[in-house]
């Protein structure tokens, strides 16, 4: 199968790329590099022992975008491209909106032009905004907190509408909650540029010297120990989820968002715990005061998952921390290290 992955050399493409490779279909990647390196791209190669096709360009630009899917003629699309910080869509929403509602819409109609039916699209559980009841299911309601979230919401309107008006078309809008972890070689793994905007990259650079202490924000909320609960899901597992996705649009017709997540809450300390049994050293913390906007648990309920694509999460705990310390302390500063070429 032909698969044109946007984004592809980001943290999650990239290791849905190995996958793909590994599974013998063809790709083309398109990327500009904005925040992703070409390194993940050169490692992905060596650890498939194959290569892909690159288009180097910006999801806004609709001509470059349109040349790059109608030369490649792909069965289908995989969707990652875009601006993902969440302090950062406030400060610079028009950006947001730009490149993940209107870069959504180019790639759109370059599918169109020809003639691919079939997209997987990267989303968010931010989605769904403050909790109304938990687990989340794929009926929540809809009601994001942030730009970044409503840029997510957004895009998933404008493909749910561009499905509904084309015949045979099939959209799988994977909700992801939070992917954490690294490839088990140590060679590609998440490479956050500045302040890391998630904790366990965070714990990571904390881990490896990089940054002197985790701020824990909030020590008071109603959970096991008072600490913020998320679904964290290994980058591996939310790999193998795409390629599920990507098999369940060829028999499926229309389209369909889709939790992908363990359905376990796992709290900031317990993290933290398990990132100092991977790396064998403790990590010093200190407890900050709560931030706006956060929630005292979130996490997925995951049932469509395994009834509509045959997936569910394999990797634990134990594993997304030891995966990402190999990561980081191999890579102290990702893939600018060390120097390569």
């Amino acid at each position: 199968m032909k698969v044109f992955v946007t984004g592809g050399a980001g943290y999650i493409g990239s290791h849905t790329l190995v996958q793909l490779l590994a599974a013998g279909h063809e790709v083309c990647v398109f990327d500009n590099f904005a925040n992703s390196s070409p390194v993940a791209l050169d490692r992905v190669r060596q650890l498939t022992n194959r290569d892909m096709g690159l288009v180097e360009a910006d999801i806004r630009d609709a001509d470059a975008l349109r040349n790059a899917v109608t030369t490649f003629a792909p069965d289908a699309v995989v969707h990652f491209a875009g601006l993902k910080a969440v302090g950062e869509s406030s400060d610079l929403p028009l950006l947001y909106y730009q490149t993940n509602v209107s870069g959504t819409m180019n790639l759109l109609a370059a599918m169109d032009a020809a003639g691919c039916k079939r997209i997987v699209f990267s989303s968010s559980a931010t989605v769904y905004g403050e909790a109304h009841y938990l687990p989340f299911d794929e009926d929540h309601p809809i009601a994001p907190a942030n730009p970044y979230g409503r840029t997510k919401a957004m895009a998933e309107g404008v493909i749910a509408d561009w499905a509904k008006a084309t015949p045979d078309a099939s959209a799988v809008l994977l909700r992801y909650f939070n992917p954490v972890g690294a490839h088990e070689s140590g060679r590609i793994g998440e490479d956050p540029q500045g302040i890391p905007n998630n904790l366990m990259p965070f714990i990571a650079q904390v881990a490896v010297g990089r940054r002197e202490k985790l701020a824990i924000f909030g020590a008071d909320y109603d959970t096991r120990d008072g600490t913020g609960e998320r679904d964290y899901i290994h980058v591996v597992d939310l790999a193998a989820a795409h390629l599920a996705a990507i098999d369940y649009s060829a028999r499926a017709c229309g389209c369909e968002a889709i939790n992908v997540g363990t359905g376990t809450g796992i709290t900031v300390k317990e993290l933290v715990a398990a990132y100092e049994r991977a790396c064998g050293h403790a990590i010093a913390v200190e407890i900050a005061p709560r931030r706006p906007g956060d929630v005292a648990s979130s996490y997925a309920r995951t049932d469509k998952a395994r009834e509509r694509l045959g997936w569910t999460a394999k990797l634990n705990v134990e594993a997304m921390c030891a995966d990402s310390w190999k990561w980081q302390s191999e890579n102290p500063e990702g893939y600018a290290w060390p120097p390569e070429g």
